[in-house]
């Protein structure tokens, strides 16, 4: 009894002591938006860095929905637990600015995909999101030369990624002929991205141009154009590497779409804060912008493209 009494002991003890190593590691989390399929390749950047990065815990979390309040609070809850650094989308920065200065008093904060520029971030590591809608709307004067009515959809309205595409898009497509006539926001309900579509088509008979500017915008634009039998007959431009996209520009439904390297986003954001904990910051320009460059996809390079997804997700 008192040897197996001693085993038990030392089991304890051994599992004690390894609880507390993993606990002693500094910890790393980036934050996402909202729940998509978009972040399965940043999710896949930080399972790269995590094998890189053996002395850290990473950690990928998605807020439970895709509002300012809970993904501020989720922040919250991650300081509390002992994270050392954070990357975050944000989802709404002219509303979290006090949150997030609230975060970067406690722990270093960065951001990734949509900036909080007037916020304490240290830096932003990401799309230039004015260059990938000026991309977008390159798309569209190449598919339109006779110019055309636009109609975009988007997740968030307010949020600093959504902004940039779509003043970039306005940007490319000055003169030619291509109004973007309005951007019709769903907060990322997916069901009201689809109704979106679904009414304008209905009311707005005039639009022969639609653009999606969050990565599941370009899925819910496709159902909608094929369940009124009108795949073809107006021309997409869309954001992002979701299979029906892809899919859509390879049979020559999409004209294109404005693909971002997020896995980069994820691997990349990684090695940037275990640096800057261990007192490295010259990864962090002067401006605090560190640009990932997106690039078009169209019929010409997209199953290039799609092998190189694949192998990325698979590791």
């Amino acid at each position: 009894m008192t040897f197996r009494l001693t085993i038990c002991a030392v089991a304890l003890s051994t599992f004690a002591l390894g609880v507390a190593q993993a606990e002693d590691k500094p910890s790393l989390a980036f934050v996402v938006n909202a729940a998509s399929d978009f972040w399965k390749l940043s999710e896949a950047g930080v399972k790269a860095a995590q094998a890189e990065l053996p002395g850290y815990d990473l950690q990928f979390r998605y807020p439970a929905q895709g509002t300012a309040a809970l993904q501020n609070a989720l922040m919250d809850d991650l300081v509390a637990a002992g994270t050392d650094a954070i990357m975050i989308s944000s989802v709404d920065p002219k509303t979290s600015i006090g949150a997030f200065n609230r975060i970067a008093a406690q722990v270093p904060l960065f951001t990734t995909d949509s900036d909080a520029p007037e916020s304490d971030r240290i830096a932003y590591l990401g799309s230039s999101n004015t260059a990938a809608g000026i991309q977008a709307g390159e798309i569209a004067v190449k598919a339109l030369p006779d110019g055309g009515k636009c109609m975009g959809f988007v997740g968030f309205l307010g949020a600093d990624n959504a902004k940039g595409r779509i003043a970039g898009f306005r940007q490319a497509v000055e003169g030619k002929g291509i109004e973007l006539v309005d951007v019709r926001g769903d907060d990322v309900d997916f069901p009201r991205a689809r109704s979106n579509v679904d009414d304008v088509l209905v009311a707005n008979p005039e639009i022969n141009c639609m653009v999606g500017f969050y990565s599941y915008n370009p899925p819910k634009i496709y159902e909608a154009l094929q369940a009124a039998g009108k795949l073809g007959e107006i021309t997409v431009i869309a954001f992002d590497e979701d299979p029906i996209t892809l899919g859509a520009v390879r049979e020559g439904s999409f004209a294109g779409t404005v693909v971002q390297d997020p896995y980069q986003w994820g691997y990349q954001g990684m090695h940037l804060m275990a640096k800057f904990l261990e007192g490295d910051k010259s990864g962090i320009p002067a401006d605090g912008l560190i640009i990932v460059p997106t690039k078009v996809i169209d019929a010409s390079n997209v199953d290039v493209f799609q092998a190189e997804l694949t192998a990325r997700i698979k590791g």
